[in-house]
């Protein structure tokens, strides 16, 4: 099969799960078994980064120790839990999906959520045919998603170019496991960083998934 014009790897949470009051209660709570005070939305996006041990090490002052790590770990992903079936979709997200996926494009979507979890929310969401490919994290979490996007991609095999795919995320990280992966990148403020985290990773910046999806176009056009 010869590849489509241009192709779109989605992150999930942040870009099109609305999911940040979420992140942000499990986050507190998390930081509840270490010490650390909880934040402000504003205060958690000014201060995150991947891979997360760093995030916990730079709020400590030193490298959590793997007992600490482990707490930590642990009651992020019970409260999250808790809290995220009360978030949806990104504004517009379906509408955009169906509208790429109409154009004659392709899209998949790579998140370092949990695969097992992430399959049937998407699923729920009546998302999953809209993507060539769904993966999640199948490893330990805390890490970055440049290798996974290259297995990403490699699955995907023929059927998508690399030098003709953008990703589209809401963090550093994601920009930076573009380039390791020979795509473009477009980040997208409504998710885990400010715009003035952003900006110096030197990718395109938005504020809205359409500006995403309308640049992605014109990158690889």
């Amino acid at each position: 099969m010869a590849p489509v014009r241009t192709h779109i790897v989605w992150d999930w949470n942040g870009t099109l799960f609305h999911d940040m009051d979420a992140v942000l209660g499990a986050s507190n709570a998390a930081f509840a078994t270490i010490g650390i005070d909880p934040m402000t939305l504003q205060e958690y996006r000014e201060q995150y980064e991947v891979p997360i041990p760093r995030f916990y090490q730079r709020l400590l002052g030193r490298v959590p120790s793997q007992e600490e790590w482990l707490r930590l770990d642990d009651a992020f992903h019970d409260r999250y839990l808790e809290l995220s079936p009360a978030c949806g979709l990104t504004e517009g997200v379906r509408e955009l999906l169906a509208d790429w996926q109409a154009a004659g494009h392709s899209q998949s979507l790579l998140s370092m959520y949990e695969h097992d979890k992430l399959v049937p929310l998407v699923e729920a969401f009546g998302l999953a045919d809209r993507f060539l490919r769904v993966d999640g994290r199948s490893g330990p979490s805390g890490g970055k998603k440049a290798e996974q996007l290259t297995r990403h991609l490699a699955e995907l095999g023929e059927r998508v170019d690399p030098a003709r795919t953008v990703l589209i995320g809401d963090a550093a990280d994601d920009a930076l496991a573009a380039l390791h992966a020979g795509a473009r990148a477009v980040l997208y403020t409504g998710g885990s960083h400010t715009r003035e985290k952003l900006e110096p990773v030197g990718v395109p910046v938005v504020d809205t998934l359409a500006e995403a999806v309308e640049l992605a176009g014109r990158l690889t056009g």
